[in-house]
């Protein structure tokens, strides 16, 4: 099978990049694999992610620029459809057309065609659209959307990504062959409000874990991009000041980029933590900061699937979590695991309070290990892979 992986970028840090790269590569292993990216050529960077190692074909690709009169003809019915007109399959297919205007759309259709594959995938919602509005115009056999962040993330956060356009990702989605999503969560919540069937696969650990962590070291880990509210940064700070007034022992490391970074920097200061509380950068190395950790705390106000969860557990990480969706699916009734309400500060000092002063964290160790060890293996996962493509 010919295989091509349409991407806004495969050459730097992120979670859909890491995922991207390890299920391209295990396809290239029997399929011939091309990603087509939107990054930068200057990015290039094939020792990221192994991309060096696989027989994976990288391809460049860049929409032009829309000149002023597709900008003045096109604009003004998108900002329309978003806020005043009804929406129904005419105005969407209107809006497909205002939003993706027809240079970019032949140039997409161009480039797609000339290698003929059997498979294409649209990595993320916005580019699996433009493929649903160009799909009866491709040459390929089968044309998938690959869901990286939740249905709460797309259509019901303020702001949410897709803000106004859950009609439009309804009616343009039906025409994709299949749609996957990372959880069955998602796939109810597809179903049950827009009448989409999808097809769920987990996203696989994109690390191999070179040791266990520290129980001993007294730290609370916490990983992710710096981006406003999404990992909920500034409410892992709070609670962690709050747990300060009872423990004078443990520390927080916060590894990541982003910009919220100097808001969160800023913070640590107003709370007073700045020697208790440290923000690292993002790192090839991120093994290094799992092994030195004795717990992770995923304190995100969503998630479609976090991968730095899997990651930590791979380490034997004890894991405090928010009890969003995702999370509820994967680990409401693991001994290893404790869920915090949602953006509650004070249930979050409660819960590292409750771990800090635990003589069981080696168990709740030894259980994680063991759970990562059977969960979200590659094997399983390629599997599922492999079903939707050659079925």
């Amino acid at each position: 099978m010919k295989i091509c992986f349409f991407c806004d970028s495969i050459f730097s840090i992120g979670g859909v990049q890491k995922v991207l790269a390890v299920i391209a590569i295990e396809l290239s292993k029997v399929h011939d694999v091309t990603i087509l990216t939107m990054d930068d050529v200057s990015a290039k960077d094939l020792n990221m992610y192994s991309l060096k190692e696989s027989n994976i074909h990288i391809k460049f690709f860049n929409f032009t620029e829309t000149n002023n009169w597709d900008y003045f003809t096109h604009a003004p019915f998108s900002g329309a459809y978003k806020k005043f007109l009804i929406h129904n399959r005419f105005t969407s297919y209107l809006y497909s057309l205002s939003s993706f205007p027809r240079k970019r759309r032949m140039q997409l259709i161009r480039i797609l065609n000339e290698e003929n594959y059997d498979i294409i995938i649209g990595v993320h919602a916005f580019l699996s659209i433009k493929l649903a509005t160009i799909r009866k115009k491709l040459n390929t056999k089968k044309v998938i959307g690959w869901m990286h962040n939740s249905y709460q993330a797309f259509f019901e956060n303020n702001p949410a990504y897709l803000d106004g356009l859950k009609s439009h990702f309804k009616f343009q989605m039906n025409k994709l062959n299949d749609i996957i999503v990372l959880t069955k969560t998602d796939a109810e919540l597809y179903k049950k409000n827009l009448g989409l069937e999808t097809k769920v696969i987990y996203n696989p650990v994109t690390i191999t874990a070179s040791g266990i962590c520290n129980i001993e070291s007294k730290t609370f880990l916490s990983v992710g991009r710096m981006s406003y509210k999404h990992k909920g940064f500034d409410i892992l700070i709070k609670a962690f000041t709050l747990f300060c007034k009872s423990n004078k022992d443990w520390k927080l490391n916060i590894v990541g980029d982003g910009p919220e970074k100097e808001n969160l920097e800023q913070l640590i200061k107003n709370c007073k933590m700045e020697e208790r509380i440290k923000i690292f950068p993002f790192t090839q190395d991120i093994q290094k900061y799992y092994s030195e950790a004795s717990v992770y705390i995923l304190s995100s106000r969503w998630e479609g699937f976090p991968l730095v969860l899997m990651e930590a557990l791979s380490f034997g990480l004890p894991i405090i979590a928010s009890d969003i969706p995702v999370c509820k699916e994967l680990l409401d009734d693991k001994s290893f695991c404790v869920l915090f309400k949602n953006e509650d500060i004070n249930a979050l000092a409660m819960n590292m309070l409750l771990y800090a002063k635990s003589e069981s964290l080696r168990i709740y160790s030894d259980k994680a290990l063991a759970f990562v060890k059977h969960e979200n293996n590659i094997q399983s996962i390629m599997f599922n892979w492999e079903k939707i493509i050659n079925n």
